[in-house]
Order: C-alpha cells, then structure tokens, then sequence
C-alpha cells in the first residue's frame, strides 16, 4: 500500500492511556509500511494529554494535533479530525484502546477488496457491566428497526473510510452528529469486520449513562420520523379513547348505577391525557431543539492550536470550518 493512510483518534483526558496507545499504533504502522498520519484531536483535556501528544510528535513527524478551545464532545472531535483528514483512507478509532490498533490490516484488507465503509463489529463486550451490555443489546436493535436506514448492530465509530466517502461527511453541515448512521446513509459498499472489545487500559469510562442515552436519543432523532408518527397515533388513540367514554358515562348514567362515573373516572381521564400531550410535547421538543441548533449556523468547533500540518499544508484544502481557529 502506498496511499496515505489517516488514523484519526479523538482524546480526552487519555494521558495514562496515550503512550501504549501510540506505541502499539507505530508498530502496525510500522509493519504495514505504508505512509501515514496519526491525527490527535483534543477535546480540551484537563490533564496532560496535550501534552503527551506534543512530545510524540517532536519524535515522530506523523503526528499531528488538533486542540479545541473547550470540550466540544466526541462525535464532534471525530468530524474535526476528519476535516483535516488528507489520507487516501481514513481510520476513526478510540484513544481507550479499547479499539485495538492491531485490527487495521484487517480493515485495510477488506478496503482492498473493494469495499469503501469497514466498519469493526463488537461480538463481545469484555468487563462491561451488564446493565451497560443490555442497553446497547436493546438500543441497537431498536434503532436498526426504526431508522430509515440500515445502521448496523452492535458498531461504534471504529471504521475505515475511503476518501469518497470522507468527503461527503465533511460536506454535511448537521451539528448533532451521529456518524456511525450518517456513514450509513451515503450508502456505497460496506461490510464489517467482527472482534473482541478489550476493557479500558487504564482511566475511567467518558460515555456515562447519561452521555450514552443523549447519544441513542441523537441517533432516533436524526435518523428516524417515528416519533413523530407515534405522537399522532397516540393523539388518535386518545381521541378514541375519549369517544369511548363519554358514551360510557352516558350508558353508566341512564341505565346503571356503576360508582365509575363520578369524580374518580373524570380525574383518571384527564391525568391520561394530561400524560399523552405532555410526550407529543416533549418529541416535538426534541426535533424543534434540534432545529434550533441547525438555524444558530455557529461554528461546529473552535480550535486553539493546529500543529503538524504544516508539513502536509499542500496535500487537501481545509473545510471551511476549519477557518474559525484564531
């Protein structure tokens, strides 16, 4: 292989992580012999992260530094990173190790074969907690059966990308990015590459439970109108559910003396469907939000210091969000 190979690894707080992280990265580089860059996107780190990176790259002229003016959030990292990406073929993996770095000759060897999307397919998930474990089982599945495209099950952002296909993901300009679903959606041929997900070398989880949800809840929203439909299926059914019992409460109030038609089946009444407009309300929210974010046109990131690519300056031009660093 001669073609430039780009491996882009968003950071943060990796500093117990990134010294084996590059090692084991240089060696398969180093194996596989092919010209490469390894792009460090710094999601503004609040150990020595940055730190760490500058010191790599004084010994090794592959290495390259993005570092944001605050935190931005991984998926954005991803798409910096991405954006100055100049590879013939670009590598989207973890700094946790937790995507292992010896699995790239299989991604290129699947790239060579003629597919343009690899992505890596966890069929094991190694000391994660089982409430952890069931919620991606549940999440993906569901998400796979409600998306209006096909997102594969059980993938992360561990992929290999063929430049065509980076360069449509740098032409969308949506701010909440779900990139394991929008490398879906340009379509092309794609195809997995299945392994073992190792635990953390060291540090602490960054995706929490909650981080973890708002990212499910960006990739439902983004993906799928469903919710949408499901607010006017619920409004039906209340509607019906209505019709059904006011000619109930007639028929208890003219031909029985059931105790249901008084204040108790009122108040039942009105708490249910109190409860249906407050949902519609909240996932029209979501979409509204959403909308809300795309019309501001703020930039998607802000960077604080680019270094190393100045030795490639003349290999691709800059998207035009790169123009907001100072």
């Amino acid at each position: 292989m001669t073609e430039l190979l780009s491996v882009v690894v968003p950071l943060f707080n990796e500093q117990d992580n990134l010294p084996e992280l590059y090692r084991r990265l240089a060696a398969v580089l180093d194996a596989l012999g092919c010209p490469a860059e390894l792009i460090f996107v710094d999601d503004a780190s609040r150990d020595r992260t940055p730190a760490i990176v500058r010191e790599l790259a004084s010994k090794d002229a592959r290495i390259k530094l993005l570092s944001f003016s605050r935190n931005f959030g991984h998926q954005v990292a991803v798409t910096a990173g991405l954006n100055f990406a100049s590879g013939t073929v670009a590598v989207v993996m973890d700094g946790d190790l937790q995507d292992p770095p010896e699995l790239l000759p299989q991604l290129l060897e699947k790239w060579r074969e003629g597919y343009q999307v690899v992505y890596a397919r966890r069929v094991s998930r190694t000391r994660e907690s089982l409430s952890k474990q069931l919620f991606a089982f549940v999440y993906y599945r569901v998400l796979q059966r409600l998306a209006e495209v096909q997102i594969p099950v059980d993938t992360g952002d561990f992929c290999l990308m063929d430049r065509q296909v980076v360069d449509l993901l740098n032409t969308m300009p949506e701010r909440n990015r779900y990139l394991r679903g929008l490398r879906s959606w340009v379509g092309f041929a794609q195809t997995e590459v299945p392994f073992e997900r190792p635990p953390r070398l060291a540090g602490v989880a960054k995706y929490n439970f909650a981080k973890s949800f708002a990212l499910a809840l960006d990739g439902l929203v983004s993906f799928s109108r469903l919710p949408l439909r499901l607010a006017t299926w619920m409004g039906f059914f209340t509607g019906l559910l209505a019709f059904v019992m006011v000619g109930l409460v007639i028929y208890w109030r003219f031909f029985t003396r059931s105790p249901l038609n008084g204040f108790g089946a009122l108040a039942a009444a009105v708490f249910f469907i109190g409860a249906v407009q407050l949902v519609t309300v909240g996932i029209l929210g979501e979409y509204v939000g959403r909308i809300y974010e795309e019309i501001k046109n703020r930039p998607l990131y802000i960077l604080k210091e680019v270094r190393g690519f100045e030795r490639t300056a003349a290999a691709r031009p800059r998207p035009p969000l790169a123009e907001h660093e100072p």
